[in-house]
Order: C-alpha cells, then structure tokens, then sequence
C-alpha cells in the first residue's frame, strides 16, 4: 500500500505534524518504508511524505488532528493543527518496461526455507533516472517485482506530479486541500500521543 501524508496549504506546525506523524506510524507499523519526501521551512518539517507498508491503513484516510500549542509561535491562540493521509492507487505501469533494469538476489533474513537459496529479492532501476527500489517483503519473486513496480511507479507518479506542482502552485494548493473537523485520528502533545 503506498501512503501519502500532506501539510497543504497548513502553516509550519502543519509541517512539524506530517514528520511526527511518520514517526508515530513507523512505531505501529515496523514494515514502513520512505519512497520520498518534501521538505517544509523548518528541521523535521515536511509538505509531504510518501511511504510503503504491507499494512492496510486505509481506515486512516482523512484528516489527522494534532492538539497542540504552538512551538513556533509562544503567543499564538490556536492549537488545533490538521493533516491529512490519502491512500495512492496501485496503478498500472505507467513506464515502458525497457526503461527499466530488473536484478534478482538472494532476500536473506526470516522467511522460510527459500531464503538464501532461491533468488526471491528483486531490485529495479529505472534507467532514465537511475531511481532504484528494492522488494524483499514476499516469498516470491514474482510478488517481489510487483511489489517493487509499485514502488518504481508511486516515486515516478510523485516526481511528475511534484514538477507539475512548482509550475501551478495555486492549483496544487487546491488539491491538497484538508477537510478539518471529523478527524479519523486524533494525538496530543509534543510525544505525539494518540487520544483515545
């Protein structure tokens, strides 16, 4: 599953909440792995975060509430601070296959018998940018390149929607609009805390 968590148009503690928030789910969910992420105006800020798991997060899809006064702005009344997590589509290839370079290794860890025996981990390079993702989470290889395809396609997908953001900005701004009110998720506090 391929996962994005945006700011939009938030302020800088919007920022700060994307990066907590990852750090939060990687605690939950072990398996998480970064595909890419943007950086916002301070240290540990993001506008977003795209990531992998083999978890189904798809009931924190929506708004996140972060409560929370202002580390940035002593004086500031708000505390209220909202993000918001989208599940990526699994598409298709979007890519011509002879753009890519596909590699077989040896996965190596946990997993059964067919560990270091049988070539089950797969590595793609995307040519035309030297991008390169790695799968080693199935059993088989042919999972493993699908696993890994989905990937390649989710970084590339990003990157071309990332180049097109700079260049429409407004537009952009518009798309990672966030509905507050109604959090699926709601954490507290610098520890970023989950409320029950």
């Amino acid at each position: 599953m391929i996962v994005q968590i945006s700011s939009g148009q938030g302020p800088v503690e919007c920022e700060l909440a994307v990066g907590k928030l990852f750090e939060a789910l990687k605690k939950d969910f072990p398996d998480i792995e970064l595909l890419s992420n943007h950086a916002g105006r301070k240290k540990d800020c993001y506008t977003s975060i795209l990531f992998s798991t083999t978890f189904d997060l798809s009931s924190l899809e929506g708004s996140i509430q972060w409560i929370y006064k202002s580390p940035y702005r002593p004086n500031h009344q708000r505390k209220n601070w909202f993000v918001d997590i989208s599940i990526i589509p699994e598409a298709k290839s979007i890519y011509p296959e002879g753009e890519i370079r596909f590699e077989r290794f040896h996965s190596g860890g946990n997993g059964g018998q067919n560990v270091n025996k049988v070539e089950t981990g797969v590595r793609l390079i995307h040519v035309p940018t030297g991008i390169t993702v790695t799968s080693t989470s199935e059993r088989s290889q042919f999972m493993n390149r699908k696993d890994a395809l989905n990937k390649l396609n989710a970084i590339l997908k990003e990157q071309t929607s990332s180049a097109q953001k700079q260049q429409t900005n407004a537009a952009w701004r518009e798309h990672a609009k966030i509905i507050r009110g109604n959090p699926v998720q709601v954490y507290e506090g610098m520890e970023f805390r989950r409320k029950k």
